[in-house]
């Protein structure tokens, strides 16, 4: 099972912290890595046109952002950038291996076709 998730909030995507869940906006379920992967390019591609700024790691982890989208933290006493962040996850909320993200299986010394759905988690 793989997600396609959408968040807003104070951090880029790839920083789980304890309450990473909280920033959750949208979430859409995939049994197929190719399926999640093409959502993830959309999104991705539909966030570009309209963020001025982007940040992107390889295992399908994208920040984009405003310099006018902040917001105020009492605490810390200062404007706090917001960030949409787009994360493509596999099986309970982990990052997907960008460069293993197919896996080939070796049976009896001959190798089998590459499987849609198999995957390697960090």
């Amino acid at each position: 099972m793989y997600q396609v998730i959408i968040m807003f909030g104070d951090n880029e995507p790839w920083w789980f912290f304890a309450d990473w869940q909280q920033d959750i906006i949208e979430e859409k379920q995939f049994d197929c890595l190719e399926k999640a992967e093409n959502y993830y390019r959309k999104k991705w591609q539909e966030f570009s046109l309209s963020y001025t700024y982007i940040n992107t790691k390889p295992n399908y982890l994208a920040a984009f952002w405003r310099d006018e989208e902040k917001r105020w933290c009492e605490e810390c006493n200062e404007n706090l950038q917001q960030y949409r962040g787009l994360a493509l996850l596999g099986n309970n909320y982990k990052p997907v291996t960008f460069n293993n993200k197919y896996e080939k299986l070796n049976i009896s010394n001959h190798i089998e076709k590459v499987k849609c759905c198999k995957r390697i988690m960090v």
